[in-house]
C-alpha cells in the first residue's frame, strides 16, 4: 500500500495526504469573521496577546491615534488580522477535509466505518434538512384508491421529488398521475391471486412482505402508516420517519367492531391471527426513529398501542380549491363512505325525526340499508365530481360529521368553503372545529344528542361569520404540513 494511503472498510484506497484547497481570506470578507476594518480616526478593536501566544480582540473599542502612534497601531492591527485570518483559514481547511471525507462516501458506498463522517460534514443546505439525504424511500401500505392517505402521499412526493415508492399492492388505474409518475416497487403480495381486490385477506403475510423489501442505499425512509408500512428494515445509518394516519384499527380499538361485522370463518380466525399481528405491530414500532401523528387523537393512540411519543403534523388541506358563496341552501350535508363506523345511519335517523333536509353523499356496503332508512327529507347520492362536491360544500347549511375519525379532512374542506360543522366531539374533529366559531359539538353518538346539536346550530347560525371558518381552515394549509415534516428531519 502506498505511503499516506488508508484502506476503508469497503476496500477503497484513499490518499489522506492529498492537499485540501484553502479558503481565500480577502479584505472584504473580514467582517464575516468578526474582524474590523482599520481606518485612521475610526473605532478599532484593541488587540492584546492571549495566554496561548495568539491574539484576542477586546470587546471595548478604542480610537486609533494619528501620526506615528497611528502607524504603530495599524501595523499591530494588520498583524492581528493576519494571525486571525490564518486561524480562520485553518478552520476552513479542516472543514474542507471533512467535506472531502463526506464526498468520499459517494465513491465508496455506504460503508458503516465511514458513513458517520457525512453527519459531521458542515451543512451547505441551510435551513432545508432534505439536502443531507441522497436517496429517499416512501413506504405506503397499499395503492388501490385515492383517499386521504394518498393525498398525504402526494404531498410527500412534492416535498421529495426524487423519492421512490414501496407498497404491498399497486393498481395504477386507481391512483393519480402524480403517483403513477414515480417508481413504484411492490412486495410479493402483488403477485398473489386476487391481490388487487382482496389485498386485506393477505394481511397476515404483510409483515414478512415488508421485511423482504430491499432498502439498502436509502438514507431516509418515510413510512405512511394506516395499514402495515412501518415494519420495513431500514439501513443502520438511515433515518426512519413514520407518519401515522392511524395504528391499524382492526388490530386495536376497532377490533371487536370488525370481528362482529365479518363472516363466521373470519370470526374464528381473527382472534388467533390478530394476536400475532399485534405483537409484531408493537415490536416493529422500535424500528422507527421518529413518529409523527396526524392529530392529537392519533398521538394518544400511538402512545397507547406502541408506548412511543409523537409530534402532531396535521394532514395538508389546500383551502384555495374551495370558494364560499352567498347562495346557501337549507340542506345539511353528510359526506363519507357508507360503512358502519362512519354512522351515516345516525344522521339519517336524526333528520328523519327533525323533518329537515339532508343530503348524504357516499357509497359502500351499507348503501341499500340506508336507502330503506331514509325518509322523505333525506336523499342519498352515491358519488359527485369534485366540482359538484365543492359546490355542495359551499351551499350547504352545515356539514354533519358523525364519525370518530383519526383527523377528518372533510370538515376542513367545508370550513374552507365558508360553512360551519356539526361534529361529534371526539377524535380528530377536536383539532379542527372550534365550537362557537366554526361549529357545534355533540357529545355522544345518539339520535337525541345529534338532534339537540342541530337545534343548537339553528339558533347559532345568525351569528356565524363564514370568514371565521375560512380563517380556521388556513391553519391546515399544505405549507404548514411541509414545515412539520421538515422539522421531523432536523
Amino acid at each position: 500500500m502506498p505511503e499516506g494511503a488508508v484502506m476503508t472498510g469497503a476496500g477503497a484506497m484513499v490518499d489522506v495526504t492529498a492537499p485540501v484547497p484553502a479558503l481565500p481570506f480577502p479584505r472584504e470578507q473580514r467582517s464575516e469573521y468578526g474582524l474590523p476594518a482599520v481606518t485612521a480616526g475610526a473605532a478599532a478593536a484593541e488587540v492584546v496577546p492571549d495566554g496561548d501566544g495568539g491574539v484576542s480582540p477586546h470587546r471595548n473599542p478604542i480610537v486609533a491615534p494619528a501620526g506615528e502612534d497611528m502607524r504603530t497601531t495599524e501595523q499591530a492591527m494588520k498583524h492581528a488580522i493576519c494571525v486571525v485570518g490564518a486561524a480562520a483559514t485553518a478552520v476552513e481547511s479542516a472543514a474542507n477535509a471533512v467535506r472531502a471525507a463526506a464526498a468520499l462516501i459517494d465513491a465508496v458506498g455506504t460503508d458503516p466505518a465511514i458513513a458517520a463522517v457525512r453527519r459531521l460534514a458542515p451543512s451547505d443546505h441551510g435551513a432545508d434538512p432534505r439536502r443531507q439525504f441522497r436517496r429517499v424511500a416512501i413506504i405506503h401500505y397499499w395503492l388501490v384508491t385515492m383517499r386521504g392517505g394518498e393525498r398525504v402521499l402526494e404531498r410527500l412526493l412534492a416535498l421529495f421529488p426524487e423519492a421512490d415508492i414501496f407498497t404491498h399492492v399497486y393498481d395504477p388505474s386507481a391512483v393519480s398521475d402524480t403517483i403513477r409518475a414515480r417508481t413504484v416497487t411492490t412486495s410479493f403480495i402483488q403477485r398473489l391471486p386476487g391481490a388487487r381486490k382482496h389485498y386485506q385477506s393477505y394481511l397476515p403475510l404483510m409483515p414478512m412482505a415488508l421485511e423482504h423489501l430491499d432498502l439498502r442505499g436509502y438514507d431516509l425512509v418515510i413510512s405512511s402508516e394506516s395499514g402495515p408500512a412501518k415494519g420495513v428494515i431500514a439501513g443502520p445509518d438511515a433515518l426512519h420517519l413514520c407518519y401515522v394516519h392511524s395504528p391499524m384499527r382492526y388490530l386495536w380499538d376497532h377490533y371487536h367492531d370488525y370481528r362482529d361485522a365479518t363472516g363466521p370463518i373470519n370470526k374464528l380466525l381473527m382472534p388467533v391471527l390478530c394476536h400475532g399481528l399485534r405483537k409484531w405491530d408493537t415490536s416493529s414500532s422500535a424500528r422507527v426513529d421518529r413518529f409523527l401523528a396526524n392529530s392529537r387523537f392519533i398521538q394518544g393512540r400511538i402512545a397507547k398501542a406502541w408506548r412511543r411519543p409523537a409530534d402532531v403534523v396535521h394532514p395538508p388541506v389546500d383551502g384555495t380549491l374551495f370558494t364560499p358563496t352567498a347562495d346557501v341552501s337549507r340542506e345539511y350535508l353528510w359526506v363519507g363512505q357508507l360503512v358502519p363506523y362512519k354512522r351515516a345511519d345516525l344522521a339519517i335517523d336524526a333528520f328523519n325525526r327533525l323533518g329537515m333536509p339532508l343530503t348524504v353523499v357516499g357509497d359502500g356496503p351499507m348503501a341499500a340499508q340506508l336507502r330503506k332508512l331514509a325518509g322523505p327529507t333525506v336523499r342519498i347520492i352515491p358519488r359527485m365530481s369534485f366540482d359538484q362536491l365543492r359546490a355542495a360544500y359551499a351551499r350547504c347549511r352545515a356539514l354533519v360529521f358523525t364519525a370518530e375519525e383519526d383527523f377528518g379532512i372533510v370538515p376542513v374542506e367545508v370550513m374552507a368553503s365558508g360553512r360551519p360543522v356539526v361534529a361529534l366531539g371526539r377524535g380528530g374533529a377536536l383539532d379542527s372545529v372550534v365550537p362557537g366559531r366554526t361549529g357545534v359539538f355533540f357529545a355522544e353518538q345518539t339520535v337525541d344528542a345529534l338532534v339537540e346539536a342541530v337545534e343548537a346550530m339553528e339558533a347559532w347560525l345568525p351569528a356565524f361569520d363564514p370568514q371565521e371558518s375560512v380563517k380556521r381552515a388556513r391553519a391546515f394549509a399544505p405549507e404548514v404540513f411541509d414545515r412539520g415534516i421538515l422539522a421531523g428531519l432536523a
